[in-house]
């Protein structure tokens, strides 16, 4: 007799959390906005002046690029090393949603996006996107030392000019991802810059922006206190370093 699984945990409509330890992240919020969480195909012919193509960056570690048309042949690109948000625990760089903002951004910036598809909690707490964001940008550090290839970012790639960005969760990666490679030697790569999008940084007593604005039905308050139980190491709380960088746990300036 097969024994059913029972559900112990959830986020309303994003993801629920089974007693064998599995993890259902199937959309079960609005049907009509469940496309901007389906997957966005890559294709290495330009669709609306941008390329993508997915690659292995190392063990276990998959990225995808995108790439802006019509580059000259001596031009050379900033690179955007991307960490999406999705509170730690879901959300993947082939969303549709992603997939739209990305292709944007490369075409009108003119810019090579990398984006890793970070491992998610609660399979995998923090620090294990983390870990996968430095991994990246040491990716990187190979493709421009030609330990590694990437025939795109090899040929069009500025490795002078490699900037980190995210949103949401993905800015407080940027944070951390940026402390790293402040004590790591990443020649002949250089890190120009650090953009962090609407960090989510985070304490155990609500601050008064989270107490006066209205809050969305895709994301409320609940649901973000769910998902960094998730997400954060065993045994913490949101005053940890990775979501609270200003509190007393952080490491000294």
């Amino acid at each position: 007799m097969v024994q059913e699984k029972k559900l112990v945990d959830e986020v309303s409509g994003w993801l629920g959390l089974y007693d064998d330890g599995s993890v259902d992240r199937t959309w079960t919020g609005p049907p009509e906005v469940k496309f901007m969480v389906e997957p966005a195909p890559p294709h290495e012919e330009f669709i609306d002046g941008v390329a993508t193509r997915d690659v292995i960056a190392g063990d276990n570690l998959r990225v995808r690029l995108y790439l802006p048309e019509n580059i000259a042949n001596e031009e050379k690109l900033p690179i955007f090393l991307h960490f999406h948000g999705g509170g730690f625990c879901i959300s993947e760089p082939d969303w549709f949603m992603c997939y739209q903002i990305y292709t944007r951004f490369a075409r009108s910036a003119r810019v090579i996006i990398v984006s890793p598809f970070l491992r998610r909690a609660p399979e995998n707490r923090l620090p294990a996107a983390i870990d996968d964001g430095f991994s990246a940008l040491l990716w990187l550090q190979g493709v421009a030392k030609r330990d590694a290839e990437e025939p795109w970012v090899e040929k069009h790639g500025d490795f002078n000019h490699v900037f980190l960005i995210g949103d949401s969760a993905g800015a407080n990666i940027v944070h951390k991802v940026a402390a790293r490679a402040g004590e790591a030697r990443l020649d002949p790569l250089r890190l120009a810059g650090g953009i962090p999008i609407h960090p989510r940084f985070l304490r155990s007593k609500r601050s008064r922006s989270e107490l006066e604005k209205p809050q969305s039905p895709f994301l409320t308050l609940d649901m973000v206190d769910k998902f960094m139980s998730l997400a954060l190491p065993l045994g913490s709380n949101k005053d940890h370093p990775i979501t609270c960088p200003m509190g007393g746990g952080a490491p000294a300036a």
